[in-house]
């Protein structure tokens, strides 16, 4: 006798309503009620059909005060949604400095990596988020870390037209030597 795997229960749409609110409220930054639903047991790091947890959606749409309690109550700063995507490369590429600061405070890894190697760092150089480039250096980002077609920060800012990364990254190259 083979054993056949137990289906997955259905969500009604009772359900999928909930859910849905509850990952608008995070879309929106509502601390208040993300407080509340996490008081009452909602998991922090829940993912929609995307794989974006709500710490996902809270820093990419930059609403802090959402993302701290998200944080304060046991969100992964390193968990990635389904195309590998990290909160801090996404604070990154939105050129947010305080988000990035949040994140790495909270143990967000300043080195890691999406499945094809670009770091939070590349996302802010390629942007030309000079304030977050600086940032990751200080927190220990290494400015020579290439992805998995061997591109450097510096060469990704340098191919993206920025003005202002590539010295930065120059420098701390240099510093590094």
């Amino acid at each position: 006798m083979t054993d056949q795997p137990s289906p997955k229960p259905e969500l009604d749409d009772a359900a999928l309503a909930f859910a849905a609110q509850v990952f608008e409220s995070a879309r929106s930054g509502d601390a208040e009620r993300l407080t509340d639903l996490l008081g009452r047991g909602l998991p922090a790091n829940i993912r929609n059909h995307n794989g974006d947890s709500l710490l996902m959606l809270t820093s990419y749409h930059g609403h802090l005060d959402a993302s701290r309690v998200l944080l304060e109550h046991g969100a992964d700063p390193q968990l990635r949604n389904d195309k590998g995507q990290s909160p801090l490369a996404g604070a990154a590429f939105k050129g947010n400095l305080a988000m990035a600061r949040l994140l790495l405070d909270h143990g967000a890894d300043v080195e890691s990596a999406s499945p094809d190697g670009k770091t939070a760092l590349m996302m802010a150089a390629m942007f030309n988020r000079s304030d977050i480039v600086e940032l990751l250096l200080e927190r220990g980002a290494d400015p020579s870390q290439a992805d998995m077609n061997g591109v450097t920060p510096l060469a990704a800012a340098q191919a993206m037209g920025a003005r202002d990364t590539p010295k930065l990254l120059t420098e701390a190259v240099a510093a590094c030597s």
